[in-house]
């Protein structure tokens, strides 16, 4: 069995699945994917999307503000906190850095991010961390801020092996989306080579990135199986053998009420 350790099934286009989640979820069950954690980005949309959680056994959910999102409310970390209290809850985030994205005094985003690692430490769940093009200040926050105590995941992972390095050390698991399988992401690729199976995780963040064979599509969480095949090709491994990898680190990482 697969986990889809990070996805957004609030924000997927229904329509091909009969207008469910249900179907979402039948059509992933139909390719491995057995369990599925939905990633907050606001706190506008967290009311539904924990509710697809509380409604579905196989789905967890996080809690937590995307680095990108401004206008709406940004939490303290005492509500964080008493957020995560939900049994459905397993984890802070999305957090992070993005200087991609983001222009000029970006101290909100860091502060953000800060407030964020504060209240996981404090609740004792895991970080999933957002960053991009924020190498140096992604690791430096993580360390000063002593994220090692609960650990986490650096999602849609795209650094190369130095920075792999640096964040396990930091006690993070790296997390491999479909951009793994394009053409043109050897870096990556080398990281997924080299990674010790204990410390890996697989995702799709769909709707987005879309592994090959269906890149440019809308992404679903059926196609998190196409990016695990890939790095078992890549690491010389069987499916199965990066299939119960990557599930039983996301049973001990995020230690879901229910993991089928």
């Amino acid at each position: 069995m697969l986990v889809d350790s990070h996805c957004h099934l609030d924000m997927l286009d229904l329509g091909p699945f009969g207008g469910t989640i249900d179907g979402v979820l039948e059509a992933a069950a139909a390719n491995d994917v057995g369990h599925f954690l939905c990633v907050s980005i606001n706190m506008e949309d967290y009311p539904q999307m924990l509710g697809i959680a509380e409604s579905h056994d196989q789905v967890t959910a996080s809690v937590g503000l995307h680095p990108n999102e401004q206008g709406g409310h940004d939490p303290s970390i005492d509500e964080l906190v008493e957020l995560a209290k939900h049994p459905k809850v397993v984890a802070i985030g999305e957090t992070g850095l993005d200087y991609f994205r983001s222009e000029g005094d970006l101290d909100w985003q860091r502060e953000r991010f800060r407030r964020h690692i504060r209240a996981a430490r404090t609740c004792g769940k895991p970080v999933i961390v957002h960053s991009r093009d924020a190498r140096e200040d992604t690791i430096a926050i993580l360390d000063e801020e002593g994220a090692s105590e609960v650990g986490g995941v650096m999602h849609c992972f795209t650094g190369d092996w130095a920075m792999a390095q640096q964040a396990m050390a930091l006690n993070f698991h790296i997390s491999f989306s479909g951009i793994v399988t394009f053409r043109s992401a050897k870096e990556l690729q080398e990281v997924a080579e080299k990674i010790p199976a204990e410390r890996m995780l697989v995702e799709t963040d769909c709707p987005y990135l879309a592994p090959v064979p269906h890149r440019g599509k809308p992404n679903q969480p059926a196609f998190v199986k196409h990016t695990a095949e890939f790095i078992a090709t890549l690491r010389g491994e069987s499916y199965d053998q990066v299939a119960c990898a990557t599930t039983e680190n996301f049973r001990t990482l995020f230690r879901p009420p229910v993991l089928m």
